[in-house]
């Protein structure tokens, strides 16, 4: 797959601070890539650069082979954008506002199918500052998808949505991907990139940290074998084994370990020789969360391409 979204090296300072510390990824033509990141880490700062909205600081910037900021008018009628917040007339009907962004548009869908696609087709007819939250992101939504775009720009796109709807909104993601839209997204929510992202990075203090696919970042992370060590024993007692051994006030015992199954298998067998009964026992692989949070709680990290970060991110 060719990539249709290349960011090499990009900068971008306000005033004195420098917000995006030179970030470099792509995304290949039908895939998902999701940035994720603490508050603060540089998401939306680089999504607009890369949407054109913005002229980076420094390094390069191509979607579907142009400049999105220098060479705007090649790229806009080929791309889609939904933004954290849009600006809609307040007294203008649902319709009339998608009516309204559709004559910006060369060939867009009929409102009526964009409407539907969403979900919103029963408050056609409902005045924009009638909408909930929620009604407003998914009518950001259909404006973002109106004109069909080849690439979809997604920054937050189910804050405030209920369970259902962001449930929908995975689901029209996931026919777009289908139809070969590229779509980049900016999420705080794990659970939506690990349902919908072929790859992602994790930003910290403006840089790149992790990247790869879902399996690759969680990889960094260690599993969990944790259990209570029985009263009459102590820790100096029990195996070796491979990984990090943590003990909490004396009786609570997590073993941190890269090959859980190995390490599972060796103390449920010295268990077995000994006669000892683990209490509460529980294995746990490495989770997205996880190394989400490995990343959160680091002071700094190393900026990274995700081509490089691929194998072991």
């Amino acid at each position: 797959m060719a990539d249709v979204v290349e960011v090499t090296d990009v900068r971008r300072s306000y005033g004195g601070y420098e917000a995006v510390r030179g970030v470099t990824f792509s995304v290949a033509r039908g895939e998902l890539f999701a940035l994720l990141g603490t508050n603060g880490a540089g998401k939306t700062s680089t999504l607009e650069v890369v949407e054109g909205l913005a002229r980076p600081g420094a390094g390069r910037v191509r979607v579907l082979g142009h400049d999105p900021y220098a060479q705007r008018p090649a790229v806009r009628a080929r791309i889609g954008i939904m933004l954290q917040q849009g600006g809609f007339p307040a007294d203008l009907t649902v319709t009339e506002t998608a009516a309204m962004w559709a004559g910006t548009l060369t060939a867009p869908r009929p409102v009526a199918e964009a409407l539907e696609l969403v979900d919103l087709s029963g408050r056609a007819a409902v005045t924009v500052k009638q909408l909930s939250g929620g009604e407003r992101g998914r009518l950001d939504l259909a404006l973002a998808v109106l004109g069909r775009p080849e690439v979809l720009f997604l920054d937050e796109p189910t804050t405030g949505l209920d369970p259902e709807s962001r449930r929908n909104t995975w689901a029209l993601v996931r026919s777009l991907l289908d139809d070969g839209v590229t779509v980049l997204l900016t999420t705080h929510y794990l659970d939506e990139a690990e349902e919908l992202a072929d790859r992602l990075a994790i930003m910290h203090e403006g840089r790149i940290v992790r990247a790869g696919t879902v399996a690759e970042v969680v990889a960094s992370q260690p599993a969990t074998v944790s259990f209570a060590l029985p009263s009459a024993m102590a820790v100096a007692e029990l195996p070796e084994l491979a990984g990090t051994l943590v003990v909490d006030d004396g009786r609570r015992v997590e073993v941190h370990t890269d090959t859980m199954q190995t390490t599972l298998t060796e103390l449920l067998l010295w268990a077995r020789d000994r006669g000892v009964e683990l209490d509460e026992l529980s294995a746990r692989p490495a989770s997205l969360e996880q190394a989400f949070l490995a990343v959160a709680s680091s002071s700094a990290g190393q900026a990274g391409d995700d081509r490089d970060l691929e194998v072991v991110a």
